[in-house]
């Protein structure tokens, strides 16, 4: 979508030009000869869009995906290190650690595992 700003920007001005010269020759009113550049200009952003097959939906619909998948995982992890699925599983998260965090269910006091999530969430922003 960025790649295609520079020339949304020349398109609509060489749109808007003949729109007004347009609606001179045919006595447009200022109203009319904005729903006429409107109209067109949307008809060739559309275009653009299909011919670079980069509809702005397309941006989104990872966070769509994302979200709810995240907020699930996130309550469903939260129900399981606080016991609402059963003592079993809160004794297999207290047993089941690895390196210094031996007991998942208790906070890193540490925090080198939220840090380094966070940095490992910013690399792939950037990268």
């Amino acid at each position: 979508l960025e790649n295609l700003q520079p020339e949304i920007k020349e398109l609509a001005k060489r749109l808007r030009y003949e729109v007004s010269v347009r609606g001179k020759q045919l006595g447009w009113s200022e109203k009319v000869a904005r729903l006429h550049f409107t109209k067109n200009m949307r008809r060739i952003v559309t275009e653009l869009y299909i011919r670079d097959n980069c509809h702005p939906f397309k941006a989104t619909l990872l966070v769509w995906v994302q979200v709810p998948m995240w907020v699930c995982v996130s309550l469903a992890l939260r129900n399981c290190s606080i016991g609402a699925l059963g003592s079993a599983v809160q004794e297999q998260f207290s047993s089941g650690g690895a390196l210094w965090f031996t007991d998942l269910t208790a906070p890193d006091s540490t925090w080198i595992l939220p840090v380094s999530l966070g940095l490992v969430n910013l690399l792939v922003v950037e990268v």
